[in-house]
């Protein structure tokens, strides 16, 4: 069950993406996004970013990672880049590579970077995922690594900029599945989900993750447009029916640092940072 080193640092072909203001609408309306733009379609949510990466992100992965462990997979960290804003009538070619893998006491860690660009070759975002891989052993740690976002620990001390508490709905796994492509049985089938250990269904992580992004930018009073980069790791699963709150830090130089907590006090999103350029 080795992974395939000689995948590493190969490119997927680009994949064509069409941005619809439905769609748009949708992803928002699927995340319980607050913001009129979005909502309306006319302006794609931060984390909407993935949808045109979903299919070349999982076929990079899929290069690399030996198929028996692919039910052990979890979605260890996401950190987007942002070139420029997600508009309806883009046309988008997304390509993705898995970079590196590195080796825990857990498991492995395979880290994929997509590029979405025009097909004019204007860069649109850059992203890592970082794939998890629980229980794999006897990797060794080569080529290149996701960049760091790590909350220094002081942080946690001090005041925050405040904190926003959202509700995840008991049929959000379903209405996210639709908009973001992503059926994956885990958020879907409560069978599946307790054979492969987890309590039930659980919450697409980069839904949570959308949740965090609407609380950062309601409480640093921001415009989306002028997001530079927005990073997490997701730390524990989220049951559908939670409520979760999100503490925002100032960092400086228009950044800001975050980490959500469910109802039950579990830190479920940790090393949040959302960066901003200046306006």
């Amino acid at each position: 069950m080795s992974f395939n080193l000689e995948a590493l640092g190969v490119w997927t072909e680009p994949k064509r993406f069409t941005v619809e203001r439905e769609r748009i609408a949708a992803y928002a309306a699927a995340t319980n996004d607050p913001i009129a733009e979005h909502r309306s379609g006319d302006l794609a949510p931060p984390v909407f970013a993935v949808v045109p990466a979903f299919e070349p992100g999982a076929e990079a992965v899929l290069a690399v990672a030996p198929p028996e462990l692919l039910m052990m997979l979890v979605h260890g960290e996401q950190d987007f880049f942002y070139h420029r804003p997600i508009v309806p009538g883009m046309e988008l070619l997304t390509r993705s590579a898995p970079l590196g893998i590195r080796q825990t006491s857990a498991g492995v860690v395979v880290a994929v970077k997509s590029e979405t660009r025009t097909p004019d070759d204007d860069l649109v975002n850059e992203q890592w995922m970082s794939t998890f891989f629980r229980g794999a052993q006897g990797e060794t740690t080569t080529g290149e690594q996701a960049p760091g976002h790590a909350l220094a620990e002081d942080v946690r001390g001090t005041e925050p900029v405040g904190e926003a508490k959202q509700h995840v709905d008991s049929d959000q796994t379903t209405r996210y599945a639709e908009p973001s492509g992503d059926h994956n049985p885990i958020h879907l089938d409560p069978d599946f989900a307790k054979a492969v250990g987890l309590p039930g269904i659980i919450n697409h992580g980069l839904c949570t993750m959308a949740f965090a992004s609407h609380a950062v930018l309601g409480l640093a009073e921001a415009d989306p447009r002028n997001l530079e980069r927005l990073a997490v790791r997701f730390a524990r699963p989220v049951l559908p029916g939670q409520d979760i709150s999100t503490r925002t830090w100032g960092a400086g130089g228009g950044s800001f640092v975050f980490e959500t907590s469910s109802d039950t006090d579990v830190v479920v999103i940790k090393d949040g940072l959302a960066a901003f350029r200046s306006a």
